[in-house]
């Protein structure tokens, strides 16, 4: 019925279509070390989608909640690792999304062991790939928000950073309600330039609505982004140039980023560059992003004065053949506003 046991860490695996189902029996064993053994296994075979396919057609996870509560950390942990690989494919990531394990899922994250904890947010993270799975996440963006502020481990906090940002892309008002400004503005400027790009993109997501907007202003969240704009990572430098597009939109927004002298180094970064086209592509987002700040800037006095001066530059852009064609639009529009008369 079941192969040979070689690796002591894994469980007997019967043939056919009957392995799920007899790994998940494995589960309900009074033993720690068989339920680890039956974990591993199922694990590994979730590396082929239609052992996947079967487990979620055979109803077999709802029989995961019960292990949810082990006592031993090392059974929550894999049981984790297990739904992060079940939730690889989609099918597994709306499986679990119609599944009444969301509820102790969400309580593992104030779980003791941070190998646990991690694996959740895992999780967690995958299912955001779904819009339904950020709209699920929504009423759980408070607590996301409490646990950025009080978790250490740098992984986890990327991980949280990139959930809360899915989330608030379909709402930012769960996070904004919740001190979200102030606690993305601290990370901004984190050692990890991970945790930098990420809280960047957090926060170019809450700068969308008016209330972000004017969030990023109070709490001199700016002078840090402009900082950003230099960074050495291209991503980073791209959502704060996001934020700064966005926050630019208001009249608070435009003052505060021409009162930082921001002009000349948005300039600098649409500057035609010598770059290979793989970089071109990566630097694509922050050229888009600077242009359209620069358009906002513009329709203040100061910035078009500002910005007539370095026309020339804004025009080489929106006319050069070789140019990619959305930055050549946003380049002709920059220009049309910089040039605009009564």
């Amino acid at each position: 019925m079941a192969c040979s046991l070689t690796d002591p860490s894994r469980a007997p695996v019967a043939f056919g279509r009957r392995t799920v189902q007899q790994l998940f029996e494995e589960l309900q064993q009074p033993e720690a070390g068989s339920r680890l053994r039956a974990l591993a296994s199922l694990c590994d075979l979730m590396h082929d989608p239609e052992r996947i396919y079967h487990t979620v057609n055979g109803g077999f996870l709802e029989q995961l909640k019960v292990v949810f509560k082990d006592e031993d950390p090392s059974v929550r942990a894999k049981t984790c690792e297990l739904l992060h690989m079940l939730t690889t494919h989609s099918i597994g990531r709306q499986a679990l999304l119609s599944s009444s394990l969301l509820p102790p899922l969400y309580q593992l994250l104030d779980d003791s062991s941070s190998s646990c904890r991690r694996n959740a947010h895992q999780v967690l993270n995958r299912l955001t790939m779904l819009r339904a799975g950020a709209n699920a996440l929504l009423t759980l963006v408070p607590k996301l928000v409490l646990r950025l502020r009080e978790e250490e481990d740098e992984e986890v906090q990327v991980l949280l950073l990139s959930t809360l940002s899915s989330c608030s892309r379909l709402d930012a008002l769960p996070a904004l309600a919740s001190d979200g400004v102030s606690l993305l503005g601290h990370k901004l400027s984190h050692c990890s330039p991970d945790i930098r790009r990420e809280a960047a993109a957090a926060m170019m997501a809450l700068s969308v609505c008016e209330d972000g907007k004017r969030q990023v202003c109070e709490e001199a969240v700016l002078p840090v982004l402009v900082d950003l704009l230099q960074d050495k990572y291209i991503e980073i430098q791209a959502n704060a140039a996001g934020v700064i597009m966005y926050t630019v939109i208001s009249t608070t927004g435009k003052r505060q980023c021409l009162d930082l002298d921001v002009i000349p180094i948005l300039l600098d970064l649409v500057s035609k560059d010598k770059e290979e086209e793989e970089e071109k592509e990566r630097k694509k987002a922050l050229v888009m992003y600077s242009l359209r700040a620069l358009t906002a800037l513009a329709e203040a006095p100061d910035g078009r004065r500002l910005l007539l001066e370095q026309l020339p530059l804004l025009v080489m852009r929106s006319e050069a053949a070789d140019e990619d064609q959305d930055i050549r639009r946003a380049a002709q529009n920059a220009v049309r506003v910089v040039t605009w008369t009564p």
